[in-house]
């Protein structure tokens, strides 16, 4: 498989707003999240080459598949794309290997056998899974074969939309190791769309925010996550911890500033005044009304010699242990909008009782804040 790079640069207004442009490396994974209707699987029809935009252009390599301004659009039957679905799309009377020989029609018979049990080989399933047909595959053996029969087409680019969402958790998990162990060795763009944040983090090397058509931000998995654009991507890429405040202006130490904790949607009379002292970049306005967040190893529960950490004191509100990990959320006293959530592994999580006191500790260095608008 050729190691290329690609680019892409696509858009429209009609029939739906659709803005988006972006690159992915040799090797690299790039995730598109959001949620239903954000334009995500639009995007892969469109390097595909089963949906033609308005204006832009997608580049592999050297190779130009569209460019508007030149009016090249190849379709796809002339693009090296390997696609894997979320409904596995396997042909229902033929085994799993003449699945994946169906993709590769160009080559003679014996060949194209050859070739498919390499790649099921590949995808760990046995010669006897191999000769089966789709009824009598699991979910994620199916999906097993749809990603073999999209690698047997030696693609340039590989896309994959939802591919995972229609099995369960363990195998899931399975698929995600076997996309890792393949991704270096393929050496082939990989663009993955997503509703699941957990699964982009675990496994892209970039991200993308899309809602509504358009692009809200991008870059690397913990640049987003400790670092969102606004709001709605906070909420989007699912931080659970995000507050409101004012912003007081400049603290005396250089390159920090004064954040003042408050709920601008309630009124809270009674709220403890709280000052934290967090970074400055020097775009926000004395006065200003923001939003805030904190990334989850940014607080801490009991005793911290973090030297920027402000302790509070808390009660737990709730508590849900699922498995192997605690969900927990503590009710920090009178302050605006406190209620803090962690989720918690380790020894510590078992001695989580609901309405117990408790201290929490928060990383002012870690706290990222966003100006507030109205529609986020």
């Amino acid at each position: 498989m050729s190691r290329s790079s690609l680019f892409f640069k696509i858009g429209q207004e009609l029939p739906m707003k659709l803005q988006c442009t972006a690159s992915c490396e040799a090797g690299e994974l790039l995730a598109i999240v959001g949620t239903s209707g954000a334009g995500k699987t639009s995007v892969l029809r469109v390097l595909a080459g089963l949906m033609k935009p308005a204006i832009g252009r997608i580049q592999i390599g050297e190779q130009v598949w569209f460019d508007s301004e030149k009016n090249i659009f190849l379709p796809a039957t002339r693009r090296h794309v390997g696609m894997v679905f979320q409904n596995y799309a396997l042909m229902p009377h033929l085994s799993a290997v003449h699945n994946v020989a169906l993709s590769m029609m160009h080559l003679p018979k014996e060949e194209r056998l050859v070739k498919a049990n390499y790649w099921l080989d590949h995808v760990h399933l046995s010669k006897e899974q191999q000769a089966r047909r789709p009824h009598q595959l699991s979910g994620g053996q199916q999906q097993r074969v749809a990603i073999a029969r999209a690698l047997a087409r030696e693609p340039q680019v590989l896309l994959l939309d939802e591919p995972f969402s229609a099995v369960d958790q363990m195998t899931r998990q399975d698929l995600y190791q076997l996309l890792i162990e393949m991704r270096k060795e393929l050496g082939i763009p990989i663009i993955l769309v997503t509703h699941d944040l957990r699964e982009a983090s675990l496994m892209a090397d970039q991200l993308i925010v899309m809602d509504a058509g358009t692009v809200l931000q991008s870059g690397s998995p913990s640049l987003i996550h400790g670092s969102p654009r606004n709001a709605r991507v906070a909420d989007l890429v699912g931080i659970q911890n995000r507050f409101q405040g004012e912003w007081v202006g400049p603290s005396d130490t250089p390159g920090m500033g004064l954040l003042k904790w408050v709920d601008i949607h309630s009124n809270y009379s009674n709220a403890v005044n709280v000052i934290l002292k967090v970074k400055d970049k020097g775009k926000i306005r004395a006065g200003q009304k923001v939003n805030w967040v904190i990334p989850g190893d940014g607080i801490e529960l009991s005793r911290s010699d973090n030297p920027n950490s402000i302790k509070f004191e808390a009660k737990a509100a709730e508590v849900q242990h699922l498995g192997e990990m605690t969900l927990a959320k503590f009710a920090c006293g009178d302050l605006p909008g406190g209620v803090v959530s962690m989720t918690l592994t380790g020894k510590k999580r078992r001695d989580i009782g609901l309405g117990e006191p408790y201290e929490i500790f928060l990383d002012q260095s870690l706290i990222h804040v966003m100006p507030f608008k109205k529609e986020t």
